[in-house]
């Protein structure tokens, strides 16, 4: 059973009750809620909050600033501020947002929502009413003219795991740590409004230090783990050929490390699902690739459903990871880990059984068997040697992702934008110790600029690099200005290929066709002069290696910002049989009534 949490309040452990404190008057107080809220995020990890200002989040905005271990990060727009939470949250383990009412909230609720669907613990923090308009028949701006404020709450509801309307200081301590400690135990995105006259005025709830912030570890069902060890031990050492399969809910889990012991232990191969690429290690000698079905890295996918058991570690099945629901996975051979239940085959599911301790568990009852390892090294064929090329061939892509492999390294990380660099930065083989993200269950174009604004915050000891298309960059464009002040020292390949390419490869039409921009020239404007940034325009492969040439030297300190020519056709073999089968799948009739 999870422990309770210890928040806001002091457990005495003598017989005797502790006398009650004295009163503080309130012209003696100096804390506030805007102090507390701030020293709370500062418990949490929080150093760097995303924030867009407007009237109602002025004063609050006031507090944050003042709390010294705090950085307020100014952003072009809020969706571009939950991004960046979105990625803040990736490096760090929790990020936070702040916006005005309704026409900030309803701003960032995209990214919000697809920071709830990758699992993220986001603070999403909006200034809201005076309290004193709550409750009366009077219409606010930054309203749909209603004098009911409610809409913005009711479309957060569905979007987080938890919303705290702050608009009375006697709860507002309460408020604030419960919705923080579920956020962080649900690992889901919290909402909380804050009327925008309270966050200043002082109260005794805040007159003394807060009790330091707690969470108690969640503990398996000890029952329910023995028995789960024991059907899957039983269950895997009959089998011939068992392998492992990681999946994006190993984050949630915080089960890395259990994961390795696992595989270790058993002598299993590794593959991992492309929406969990960058939490399994790709330099363990187990690894064998990506598992995405019909699209998987070469002899990977032919040894993962020719298993007669396979592991699958935190995964989600949706039709972008099932290619159109075309795995050929058999339930009855599938162990299923997930970070609160495992379900062995066709038998028992047992519940509040977590991954860490399960792993770790089961990783003592293997016997070790490498027979599916063996036969991956036996029918393993090196990927052939690229054709020669001509002098001033235009560059294609797969030559670009050769040159950014070459690279790549343990102070690095990947982000890959939606589209076709999932699938060309899905084929890297990250060095030890280099991040990768990308929000595949989601999917949402634009969100790698802020999250690569957000995770290189976060990640200051790696240099960033984001491979996005130019579809996506133009809905996301403004915040390079933003990467730019924070002196970051990103490189951004924009690969401008002329439209939503992959879109093209599921339904193509008019609509995927866009204007074409000169980005360099956009990015040069944005510079301004101001801050380091460096900018290039490739269209060989000579260019290519000149200018990654010059931005790992003597730009290394600069923001980079290639722009890659590319034909509208040049794609990833992988996209094309990708999209044609989730057009398939989107496309099926309705089922016979």
């Amino acid at each position: 059973m999870d422990s309770a949490i210890q928040i806001g309040s002091t457990v005495h452990h003598n017989s005797t009750p502790a006398p009650a404190p004295a009163p503080v008057p309130a012209h003696a107080c100096s804390g506030t809620l805007g102090s507390h809220l701030a020293r709370r995020l500062v418990e949490i990890g929080v150093r760097d909050v995303f924030s867009v200002p407007g009237d109602f989040n002025l004063t609050l905005l006031d507090h944050l600033i003042a709390e010294p271990e705090l950085n307020l990060i100014g952003c072009c727009n809020e969706l571009n501020a939950g991004y960046a939470a979105d990625g803040y949250a990736r490096a760090k383990g929790v990020g936070a947002c702040v916006v005005t009412f309704t026409v900030g909230g309803l701003s960032v609720l995209n990214a919000i929502a697809g920071a709830y669907s990758e699992n993220l613990p986001i603070i999403c923090i909006v200034g809201g009413p005076n309290s004193n308009d709550y409750g009366t028949n009077r219409i606010l701006h930054h309203t749909i003219g209603l004098p009911d404020f409610s809409q913005e709450l009711r479309c957060f509801q569905t979007v987080t795991c938890v919303q705290a309307v702050v608009n009375n200081l006697d709860d507002a301590h309460e408020q604030i740590d419960t919705a923080i400690s579920t956020a962080l135990k649900e690992s889901k995105p919290a909402y909380i409004s804050i009327s925008c006259n309270l966050s200043g005025i002082p109260h005794p709830t805040f007159a003394r230090d807060p009790v330091p912030f707690f969470l108690a570890p969640k503990v398996s069902n000890h029952l329910g783990l023995e028995a789960a060890v024991e059907a899957t031990a039983e269950f895997l050492n009959k089998a011939v050929k068992p392998i492992i399969v990681g999946g994006p809910n190993l984050r949630v889990a915080k089960a890395q490390k259990a994961f390795v012991e696992f595989a270790d232990a058993s002598g299993y191969p590794i593959a991992v699902m492309p929406s969990g690429k960058g939490l399994v290690p790709e330099h363990h000698p187990h690894f064998i690739g990506t598992y995405w079905g019909a699209v998987s890295t070469g002899f990977c996918g032919e040894i993962v459903e020719s298993a007669d058991a396979y592991v699958f570690v935190g995964p989600i099945f949706n039709d972008y990871s099932s290619v159109g629901y075309s795995l050929l996975i058999k339930k009855e051979k599938a162990i299923i880990v997930q970070p609160n239940r495992v379900t062995i085959g066709n038998g028992p599911s047992l519940g509040w059984v977590f991954m860490t301790d399960f792993l770790s568990a089961l990783a003592k009852r293997l016997k070790k068997n490498s027979t599916a390892l063996e036969n991956y090294r036996r029918i393993f064929v090196p990927p052939g040697i690229p054709l020669k090329r001509v002098q001033d061939e235009p560059l294609r892509v797969n030559v670009l992702f050769k040159h950014i492999q070459d690279i790549l390294g343990g102070d690095n990380a990947v982000i890959a934008e939606t589209g076709d660099s999932w699938f060309n930065c899905q084929k890297l083989r990250l060095p030890e110790n280099c991040g990768y993200e990308f929000q595949m269950q989601y999917g949402s174009i634009g969100w790698s600029v802020g999250a690569t604004l957000g995770y290189a915050q976060a990640a200051r000891d790696k240099r960033v690099i984001a491979c996005i298309g130019d579809g996506s960059f133009q809905v996301t464009a403004q915040d390079i200005s933003t990467m730019i002040r924070c002196g970051q020292r990103t490189i951004i390949f924009l690969i401008n290929n002329g439209g939503y390419t992959v879109e093209v490869q599921i339904h193509d039409g008019p609509y995927n066709v866009i204007k074409n921009w000169d980005y360099t020239g956009l990015v040069n404007a944005i510079h301004n002069g101001e801050g380091k940034c460096w900018t290039a325009k490739v269209r060989t492969e000579d260019e290519l290696t000149a200018a990654i040439a010059t931005a790992t030297g003597e730009q290394k300190d600069s923001l980079c910002f290639i722009e890659i020519f590319v034909h509208k056709d040049d794609t990833s073999k992988e996209l094309l049989e990708w999209g044609s089968r989730v057009s398939a799948a989107n496309g099926r009739p309705p089922n016979p009534q």
